[in-house]
């Protein structure tokens, strides 16, 4: 890919997405029981980067966080952040990201939808309801995150 082959998907206008957000807040909600939990903590961090030219990076990372020296405490932090990268689109109240790098390698390849709304200077998004890699003894969860524009 060179860069003359990347062209802007949106224009600013158009985009209310585009530019850098930082996370305010992190549940996730069990379709079965109504329940909600912060699975990340309460104060968890996390950006999401929206560029002009269509790309999109999502990282969020649990409270507390810290380097695992096992073999076992370095695999529990797969289940402790969520990040992918890729392009993306918007489509009414959608973002549909082509996901070309993530934490959990089955999401690859695919197109990951998110439902969002900007309201001032917040980013409102949810996911449609389904099964959770890092959570899946919950059966079909969505999550709702909050960001602020940076």
């Amino acid at each position: 890919m060179t860069a003359s082959s990347i062209r802007p998907q949106q224009t600013h206008q158009s985009n209310p997405v585009q530019g850098v957000w930082s996370l305010v807040s992190y549940v996730v909600e069990v379709q079965e029981t109504g329940e909600t939990f912060a699975p990340m903590g309460d104060h968890p961090t996390g950006f999401v980067i929206f560029t002009a030219e269509g790309r999109l990076s999502f990282t969020l990372s649990a409270q507390g966080r810290q380097a695992g020296s096992t073999a076992e405490e370095r695999s529990d932090l797969l289940n402790s952040m969520i990040a992918y990268t890729g392009s993306y689109r918007l489509e009414g109240d959608r973002w549909i990201t082509q996901v070309d790098v993530a934490w959990n390698p089955s999401w690859v390849g695919t197109e990951q939808t998110r439902f969002y709304r900007v309201e001032n200077d917040l980013l409102i998004v949810s996911t449609p309801w389904r099964v959770m890699p890092n959570w899946p003894e919950k059966g079909m969860t969505r999550s709702i995150v909050h960001f602020q524009r940076c």
